[in-house]
Order: C-alpha cells, then sequence, then structure tokens
C-alpha cells in the first residue's frame, strides 16, 4: 500500500557501501521519506574507487572525485538532507587482494565506525537506521561490512533497524536478470537476496517517485548507463525496495507495505510459498 503519512520530525539514517547503492536499493524510500517531511542522512562508507569509470575522467580527475560528485546530484534528487562520509576504500569483489588494503573497509574495525555512525544517529536524533543484511545483499565484502556496521550501530542506539535486501523470486518472475544485482551477482560469482518469505516489508511508489529513482540511478553515468535501467521496464524491475526489521517498528513502516506477505504471518524457515508476486506498479 502507498501511503503519504505526515513523518515531520522524523529523522532516518541510512549507511551504504558505495555511490549508486543509495539509488538502486532505496531510491523510492528515501525520496518518499523526504516528501512526507523526513530528514534523511546518507552515511556513505567507501568513495568506490575500483568501480572503473564507463566515461572519459576530466584531466586529474579521479574516480572517487567523479564518483564523490555523483553522489551529491542522485543525493539531490532524492531529497537528502546530509551525506557523511566515511572516508574507507572500496574493498573489491570477493577474493581480491584489496580487501587487505590498508584503508580497505572489509579490513576495518567495525566496532570503531559502529560507534562513528551511533554518533552520527545520536547527533541527529535519529530513530531509524537503514543497513544491509545479514547477507551484504549479495555477498560483497564491503556490503558484508556495512551490515556489520549498521548492526551494531543500531545496537548502540536502540533504533528500529531496517535491513535492506532483494526479494529474488520477485525478480525472478517479474525482471529475470535484468536488475543491476543480477550483474553485480555474477561478477562476484555468488548468490543474492532472499526468498518472498523471510521479507517483511516492501516499500513502493508513485510513477514520479520511479522517476526520480531513475533519474537518481543514472545520475551515476561513470556506472550505470541509461540503457542499463531502461525506461520501459524499470517499474517492474526497480518498483519495489524490500527490508527486514529487527526490533521496533520505524519511519518505514510508515510508509506502507506493499510486500506479498503483509498482512499474514511469515511462515516458519523452510515453508514452501507460493510464487505469486504482487504486480508492479
Amino acid at each position: 500500500m502507498n501511503v503519504t503519512p505526515d513523518l515531520r520530525g522524523h529523522t532516518v539514517v541510512a549507511l551504504h557501501a558505495h555511490p549508486d547503492d543509495e539509488a538502486i536499493f532505496t531510491g523510492i524510500t528515501l525520496r518518499r521519506l523526504a516528501d512526507a517531511g523526513a530528514r534523511t542522512v546518507l552515511v556513505m562508507a567507501t568513495g568506490g574507487e575500483l568501480g572503473e569509470s564507463r566515461v572519459p575522467l576530466r584531466p586529474g580527475e579521479t574516480v572517487s572525485a567523479r564518483r564523490m560528485a555523483e553522489l551529491e546530484a542522485a543525493a539531490d534528487l532524492l531529497g537528502i538532507a546530509r551525506i557523511v562520509l566515511l572516508d574507507h576504500r572500496d574493498s573489491g569483489l570477493p577474493g581480491w587482494t584489496d580487501a587487505r588494503h590498508a584503508r580497505a573497509l572489509a579490513a576495518a574495525d567495525p566496532v570503531a565506525l559502529a560507534r562513528r555512525v551511533a554518533e552520527v544517529v545520536d547527533a541527529e536524533g535519529a530513530g531509524t537506521l537503514v543497513h544491509d543484511d545479514e547477507q551484504g545483499i549479495y555477498g560483497h565484502p564491503d556490503h558484508d561490512a556495512t551490515h556489520r556496521i549498521g548492526r551494531l550501530a543500531a545496537e548502540l542506539t536502540g533504533t528500529a533497524s531496517y535491513q535492506m535486501t532483494i526479494d529474488r523470486e520477485h525478480l525472478h518472475v517479474t525482471a529475470r536478470d535484468r536488475h543491476l544485482v543480477h550483474g553485480a551477482a555474477r561478477a562476484a560469482a555468488v548468490p543474492f537476496g532472499r526468498v518472498t518469505v523471510e521479507i517483511s516489508l516492501a516499500v513502493t511508489g508513485s510513477a514520479t517517485d520511479l522517476e526520480r529513482k531513475r533519474a537518481a540511478i543514472t545520475a551515476h553515468a561513470s556506472q550505470v548507463a541509461p540503457e542499463d535501467v531502461p525506461a520501459e521496464d524499470f517499474a517492474i524491475t526497480y518498483g519495489y525496495e524490500w527490508f527486514r526489521r529487527t526490533g521496533r517498528p520505524g519511519a518505514l513502516d510508515l510508509l506502507g507495505n506493499a510486500h506479498l506477505t503483509a498482512g499474514t504471518a511469515l511462515a516458519p524457515a523452510g515453508t514452501a510459498v507460493s510464487a505469486a508476486v504482487v504486480a508492479a506498479p
């Protein structure tokens, strides 16, 4: 269900691993929160230095500098009020030696970084924290790290914690091999996402919300071309954003729940579920 609550006075902190993750996995959610009056704060863990640029860089420009500029443009489109940089280095795909770099996020102390995120949460008076789930969505070392950091920060602050993920059954039925996560998971040679019954909340939005999400994704032009997220099937591929909540309800629940299992008790692990999927907006 797509509702427009009054979220003035609410603050949500979203922790992401790389520039463009905020748009791909939470673009609708962040835009709708901002439109409802919530303050949204984005904590970006790395500069995405190891994402090769698909466009020529300016003389003297680095991939990280380009990606930071793109992040600022995407954040503006999504209504993000503040960006906080943890200033760690991209760790690369599973098995890469880059994960052992002195500044790599995967090699950083998650407790120390959780304390930094907790300081942001406390300073902002945030009641909700969004971060990767325990599978890191698709097992990327940096997404695994942001799960650990986010989980610890939520425990330190007592915030409502929403762990972002992907409903792989939904995508298998409606948008097989069309989501950017499919290519990312192939590149990492890892599985991704969760089955429908494991997910408690799905956020969707209006056609305008989806247009803003697509604009925010393509603002990351060094990484994503417009043809990578074609407009004609964007809604069916990117029209839902999925979360597993731990702890008390927070601001995301107030956006309404468009998930297939909304209003029903979640089945125990291993229970067979129907492949039926809610129609995309």
